[in-house]
This record gives structure tokens, sequence and C-alpha cells, in this order.
């Protein structure tokens, strides 16, 4: 790093007990530091981009001679996620068009990434160079498809068998009222063709029936968005849990029961698998309580929420930023401000997906790219 900066998103505050608190008031991102001699504050508030490291060390030694090792302070916090280098130019591999398209992108992923990198622009480019396939075009899967357009996804392949309904246009954001009659699979391609013409976008009127169709459906691509509820959820799923693992891809899937919303994220090699998870629950449960997996009950909003964090979590998945929670579930409540889910098993010993990883607890600490 050449001319260190402090990120204008992590600017540091100076409590009057000595206290530095750097990365705002992100939970999950800020980060408090004794500082009883203000070595810490000199340092950071001499981060602004117009000093080399030795610059910024010798004027920290200047400021404080009794510092006893200013090479080491610098050196520590320049390896933070906090710091960036003003130095760097944006990579050779987007365009000026991308680099003016995905900025507030590269604000965000710069802000929450947990990793020091060259020049902030990495996640979009991993974004470009990635292929996903989004199975299932409907409440879920046309939000879900949409944003990962809009976020600069290079190759989607939009994968459903129905036709556009009258009752779809209630909640499915990719088509309109002269696309009754129509597959949504051509539908989706052509709208997400409009959102963004620097990616390639494909499609196909398909009907999944079975785990072999699922692994020719995934193969070659990078990431499974998971949006289809048929033959039924359960069984989609487990399909989509052994052909992703075969494939060695992770995968995220979600949906809506009425006002409650969930999404689970899986990845090989990294937590437990959807069926780990299922037979978890199955076994919390009280036994004889029906499982519910949805219903037609869905407005705007729901569908909306389920496809973002479809979208959300497949950015996590290709990227490592933000790290995924892997082998999880989880969701909200849009009646019960209150009511969070978070759905978190071990592997099982056995499992034929995940079974060799049944004495990995905690899947939180799995770092990707």
């Amino acid at each position: 790093m050449q001319l260190p900066r402090v990120k204008f998103e992590h600017r540091p505050h100076r409590y009057e007990d000595g206290t530095v608190r750097i990365g705002g008031e992100i939970y999950g991102i800020a980060a408090e530091i004794a500082d009883p001699y203000g070595w810490v504050w000199t340092t950071l508030t001499l981060m602004d981009g117009t000093r080399s490291r030795d610059e910024i060390a010798e004027r920290l030694r200047l400021a404080h001679p009794e510092v006893p090792d200013a090479v080491a302070i610098v050196e520590q916090l320049v390896a933070t996620r906090y710091v960036e280098d003003a130095a760097a130019v944006p990579p050779a591999g987007l365009s000026e068009r991308e680099l003016d398209r995905y900025s507030r992108n590269q604000a965000f992923f710069r802000t929450v990434d947990a990793v020091p990198r060259a020049h902030g622009w990495e996640t979009q480019l991993r974004l470009k160079s990635a292929r996903v396939v989004v199975l299932g075009l409907g409440g879920t899967g046309s939000h879900a498809a949409w944003a990962l357009a809009a976020s600069g996804v290079g190759t989607i392949h939009c994968v459903d068998p129905d036709l556009v309904e009258l009752s779809n246009l209630s909640r499915q954001v990719l088509y309109g009222e002269d696309d009754v009659g129509r597959p949504k699979a051509e539908v989706a391609v052509e709208r997400l063709r409009t959102v963004n013409s620097d990616i390639s976008v494909t499609g196909e009127r398909r009907h999944i029936g079975g785990r072999r169709e699922l692994d020719d459906l995934v193969a070659g691509c990078d990431a499974l968005a998971l949006c289809a509820d048929r033959p039924t959820g359960h069984e989609i799923r487990v399909w989509a849990n052994r052909a992703c693992a075969a494939a060695g891809i992770p995968w995220a899937g979600g949906g809506y029961n009425g006002p409650l919303v969930t999404v689970g994220c899986f990845a090989p090699e990294a937590g437990a698998c959807y069926e780990c998870l299922s037979s978890g629950e199955e076994e919390r449960r009280r036994p004889g309580t029906p499982v519910d997996l949805g219903g037609s009950g869905v407005i705007a909003t729901s569908a909306g929420v389920s496809g973002q964090l479809v979208a959300h979590a497949l950015l996590g998945l290709l990227t490592g930023v933000p790290v995924p929670p892997v082998g999880t579930i989880q969701g909200v409540n849009l009646i019960a401000a209150d009511h969070h889910v978070w759905v978190r098993h071990p592997p099982r010993p056995g499992c034929p997906v995940c079974g060799t990883r049944a004495r990995a607890r905690d899947t939180n600490t799995v770092h990707f790219g």
C-alpha cells in the first residue's frame, strides 16, 4: 500500500477517555481501540492519502517521541479493513461505463469487506466473471434475477416452465400486462437485458423433474439460485443440495410462507448441508408438529424481500463479501418485528453430502476468496 487512507465510511472518532472508534455505527464492522497515549489517533489522522507508510511513521515519532515502534503501529492499521490505498487505480477489467454503473456497489463492498484489498474493485470483478443459474422465475426468482443482473453478475441463465399469468403481476417484478400468456423465461431474458446490457443473460422454458436434470443444469456454473418450489419445496431442495455438492458449487434458496420470509445459504466443504438442517429442525420440533413450507399467500413486499435475500446470499457466496452465513437458514417475519429466523445445526455423521464435516461446529469461520 503506497498511500494509506482511512476509508471515508470508516472515519474514526475519539472519545474523552481516549478510546478510538473506527468503522462508524455499522454493527459487525466497527471496532474500538484503547489509545491512552494518542498514538493510534495520530496515526489515523495522518492516513489521509497524501503520505507513504514511512512518512506516516516518521511523523508519528515526531509527534510522540516516546512511541516504542511507530512502524509496527502503522503496519497494523494498514492491515485492517478500515484503510485503503489512495494511489490505487481501477482495474483494466472494468470499462469506464462499468466503473460508473457499479460505483455504488464498490462503495458498499469496500465498506463491508473484512479483507484489505488492492483497489476495492475485486468484488465487482468476481461478479463480472461469475455464472449463475436462476431456477424459478416467480415471486422470489424474478426479484432475485433482477438484483443479480443489476449487481453485475456476468452470466445469468434463467429457467422456468411456466407462462405469465395475470395473478403473477401482483408480485413478480419482471412482467407486465402485455406479457400475459408468454413464457416467463423468455420475458425475463428480455427484461434483464434492458436492466443491464453489459452482462450476458440467457434462458429456457424447462421443467426440472429429477436430480439428474438438475445436475445437467448446474454443470459449468458457479452458483445456483433455487427459487422454484416444484415438484415440492423439500424435494427440489434435496435435489439442489446433492447436485450442487456433486458439482462443487454453492447455492441459495428462498421462499415465503405468508409474512414469513426465509433464505438458506449452502456451500461445499463448509457448514451443514440443507438435508442436515432439515433433519435437525425435524428433531427439534415437537412430534406431530405439521410442517408448512409455503402457500399462495404472498404480496409484492414479501416476494421482494425473499428474492433480495436470495440475491444477497448469492453475492456473498460468489465473492466472500460479505462473508456468507453458510450452513444456515435465516429470515424475518414481516408482521412481527421481533421474530427472526436463525436455523443452524451441525452436519450429521454419515450424511452423504456433508458427513465428513460432522465435527465442524462453527460455520461462520469459513471465508471465501
